[in-house]
């Protein structure tokens, strides 16, 4: 096992790990901007652009548990440099082009890059001094959350000064740095684990999660009791259920199923669901009370950059929470911590339901609730980490990322429901949303929030409740 104590430039690692973090992140948000306008951008029907979106999220939630699996395999280091050229290349293709088919080409490999944060995650405590893993792997955690925020306002602005292609002009160039700096100034670690990859596992991993993923993303679309929304759910559950047997007999599987059904992993993941699912309804919701036109007499009347702009601050409060996260896991233990994040999310929901009055308002909720989603992201990936061994951390960290992906996919469908079925007439055939409808989305945000406190509380306690990477110390110690 390596010994953290060992790398030269921690911070400099951790520097190099967040900002690729970011990168990846922001990539999921960059076409928001414009989705509006790409039917006639790239000269197609709105149906089909739509899955310029919708692509980037289903690679990103497919390689997250490949991606660290292949980390296990092969080495961390390896395969974040990988993730990184492969958004090199995903960016550059997007940028180069003016039509559907290579533009989703491009996008889908910018959601494959997205397997840098778990593996990223998973690497932390093996290069860090353990007095630094517990707010490293904070940081690194809410480069999900942030980078999905910066990249909001970043590419509303980029789109109105210039033309599209610079957002992944802008994206390539980032990636760049991020390659180079990942293969100069993280430290190579000794720790893969030679073993066969389980490619069977992989595709059929692959084709359940996009099956169920596509019926719930397009199911706002399709309609709930639409056949084609139930039948891909149906048969990515089936496709799933058939992956889960075959996983259980391999001597190698991509997933340990018997370590994720430990109760300790098992109901880390399942919190998951609901905070990602907290984390992703403000990120439906906000935006659109914000852009609502203020004849509506609730509506906000901001633009789309005005709008990226008042949530830029959240997003930016889950890094500002990072070093408050490392100490109260430190202090109180990841499990304690995160049923705060998760209370913190819920009251976060109840602020906003009272308070949409004003931009300020919003803010400040918005602040709020990120603040709680970066508490509970931080102390998920240490629950995780300190329930498996380290030869299956990549794998670990990866479906917990998963996770959180399918609670936000379920969020923005639900969401999604809930705008378009409470509506009224706004005039020339346009339906807006109700005032009630926002605040019925922030009730529900606030339930799943406080679930995730009733999950997280269920999480069993560690018998010794120690700072993040004590374990990994003590081990690497005896090595040393």
């Amino acid at each position: 096992m390596p010994n953290p104590t060992r790398t030269a430039n921690p911070r400099l690692a951790v520097a190099v790990l967040c900002i690729g973090g970011l990168t990846a992140a922001l990539t999921q948000t960059l076409v928001i901007p414009i989705q509006s306008e790409l039917p006639s951008l790239l000269d197609t029907s709105a149906a089909n652009a739509a899955w310029v979106v919708t692509v980037t999220l289903l690679a990103g939630a497919v390689a997250m548990p490949i991606a660290g699996s292949l980390a296990d395999i092969f080495g961390k280091k390896r395969i974040m440099v990988a993730s990184a050229a492969i958004l090199v290349v995903g960016s550059a293709l997007v940028a180069l082009s003016s039509t559907l088919v290579p533009v989703l080409a491009g996008r889908a490999l910018q959601g494959l890059a997205m397997g840098f944060i778990p593996v990223g995650i998973s690497l932390i405590r093996e290069i860090v001094p353990p007095k630094m893993a517990g707010g490293a792997v904070a940081a690194m955690s809410a480069t999900l959350g942030v980078g999905g925020a910066i990249g909001l306002p970043l590419a509303a602005w980029i789109a109105e000064v210039g033309d599209w292609h610079a957002l992944f002009w802008v994206a390539t160039g980032l990636a760049v740095v991020i390659t180079v700096l990942t293969a100069v100034a993280i430290p190579h670690v000794q720790d893969a684990q030679p073993s066969r990859f389980d490619a069977v596992g992989a595709v059929g991993l692959a084709v359940g999660l996009v099956a169920v993923l596509v019926g719930i993303s397009k199911a706002t679309t399709w309609g709930w009791g639409d056949a084609r929304t139930i039948g891909a759910i149906v048969a990515g559950v089936l496709v799933l259920l058939a992956w889960g047997a075959y996983e259980l007999r391999q001597p190698a599987p991509l997933v340990d199923l018997r370590a994720t059904a430990k109760l300790p992993v098992l109901m880390t993941n399942v919190a998951a669901v609901a905070v990602g699912f907290g984390m992703m309804a403000q990120a439906v919701v906000v935006p659109q009370l914000l852009q609502l036109p203020e004849a509506t007499g609730y509506g906000l009347g901001q633009t789309m950059l005005a709008a990226g702009l008042w949530m830029a601050p959240g997003g930016l409060m889950m890094m500002v929470f990072a070093p408050v996260s490392g100490r109260l896991i430190a202090t109180m233990g990841a499990r304690i911590t995160l049923m705060v994040g998760a209370a913190v999310l819920g009251a976060g929901y109840l602020v906003a339901y009272f308070l949409m009055e004003a931009p300020w308002q919003l803010l400040v909720a918005s602040c709020i609730l990120s603040a709680g989603v970066g508490i509970g992201y931080a102390a998920m990936p240490t629950l995780i980490l300190d329930a498996v061994p380290v030869r299956e951390a990549g794998a670990a960290v990866g479906l917990n990322a998963l996770m959180r992906s399918v609670g936000t996919t379920l969020s923005a469908a639900v969401m999604g429901t809930l705008l378009t079925s409470n509506t009224v007439a706004a005039g020339g055939g346009l339906e807006l949303p109700t005032k009630g409808a926002f605040q019925l989305c922030f009730i529900v945000g606030a339930v799943a929030a406080f679930v995730g406190v009733a999950i997280a509380a269920a999480i069993p306690r560690r018998r010794v409740e120690e700072p993040a990477g004590s374990d990994l110390a003590a081990a690497g110690a005896q090595a040393g």
